[in-house]
């Protein structure tokens, strides 16, 4: 080669090196699947967005997010469980139970967290609470294990109280736990001596002709069971809560934020923030099976007294001095 020419080879890769360099730095992005069972986003859907945040992820930058919403319509979990598989995300965040179920079974090589399940043990998503086993790890908000606190405390906010109707989504959750779930309702009232309704709602659709039911049965307040249907629709219940003059004790406040009576139970947001330290240790190499269920370290009475004094309640000083919170 002549001394001009390799002159000019060698320029000419000096050149490319600062176009090559970068290309070659570029890191493929993490790709997390969320399938999500209603139509838009929750409160605590946010809360995993928010969490991975400020864990240092963001969307287009060393992230791609692919969403999926199931519109309320069990039917179509699977399809769309199968849809990010195909897509081989890195892991799947599932919002619930129901799809969750879905997504186990589309793969069992995908890690999947789940946020917001009820009791993954008994509807068989994972081995135990310390040793999930599978490819399945995430957090649960104590489904059956709150329905008698919430019935108790409902009974010392009003305590003339005589007719409740308890509003639920069948099949929100699996077999065992929707069981257990209404075997603690029927035992609570029971125990306080309350007359007890139970009104289902399936879907979005059903969940007025729920509220003229209660109406029609003289309800003297309303108990929205665990549901990530009833969380989704939460503004809703609240104003056919209040159109109704229905106390309402809910099992998470952003129920109570929008106007709602009261409620007793986990943030729900601060899950979700949970499964987004999952999601990290994951992409991270951690394997899901060894990863342990986060269970909620604390649990939270919030009362909107503006709501009471709207509702024409006296409410007992010694319960209000029980509120984590009082919305004024």
């Amino acid at each position: 080669m002549k001394r001009r020419e390799f002159i000019s080879l060698v320029a000419g890769v000096a050149a490319a090196w600062p176009l090559a360099a970068p290309a070659q730095q570029k890191r493929r992005l993490a790709l997390i699947g969320v399938l999500n069972p209603g139509s838009t986003d929750t409160p605590g859907t946010v809360g995993l967005y928010e969490g991975l945040r400020d864990l240092g992820y963001a969307e287009g930058s060393n992230m791609a997010i692919e969403r999926r919403y199931g519109d309320w319509n069990s039917d179509r979990f699977q399809q769309l469980a199968a849809d990010l598989v195909r897509l081989k995300v890195d892991v799947i965040v599932v919002i619930s139970t129901s799809p969750a179920r879905a997504a186990k079974d589309a793969t069992g090589v995908i890690p999947i967290v789940v946020g917001g399940m009820a009791d993954p043990v008994g509807d068989e998503l994972i081995v135990s609470l310390a040793r999930p086993g599978g490819n399945l790890t995430g957090t649960t908000f104590l489904g059956p294990e709150l329905i008698a606190k919430r019935f108790g405390l409902l009974k010392d906010a009003i305590p003339k109280l005589s007719r409740v109707a308890a509003l639920w989504q069948p099949n929100a959750y699996g077999k065992r736990t929707m069981e257990g779930m209404l075997r603690e309702t029927e035992t609570a009232a029971r125990a306080l001596g309350l007359q007890l309704q139970v009104v289902p709602a399936a879907g979005p659709r059903d969940i007025e002709a729920a509220f003229v039911a209660m109406r029609r049965e003289h309800a003297d307040a309303v108990i929205a069971l665990p549901s990530p249907m009833l969380y989704g629709e939460h503004k809703r219940i609240v104003e056919l809560a209040a159109t109704g003059r229905l106390p309402a004790m809910y099992a998470a406040r952003e129920f109570v934020d929008d106007g709602g009576l009261m409620s007793y139970g986990a943030s729900l947001p601060n899950l979700f923030r949970g499964a987004a330290i999952y999601v990290d240790k994951i992409l991270r190499g951690a394997n899901p099976a060894d990863l342990p269920v986060e269970q909620p370290t604390k649990l939270e009475l919030v009362f909107n007294l503006k709501t009471a004094k709207e509702l024409g309640l006296v409410i007992p000083r010694e319960f209000l001095l029980l509120a984590d919170e009082v919305i004024e």
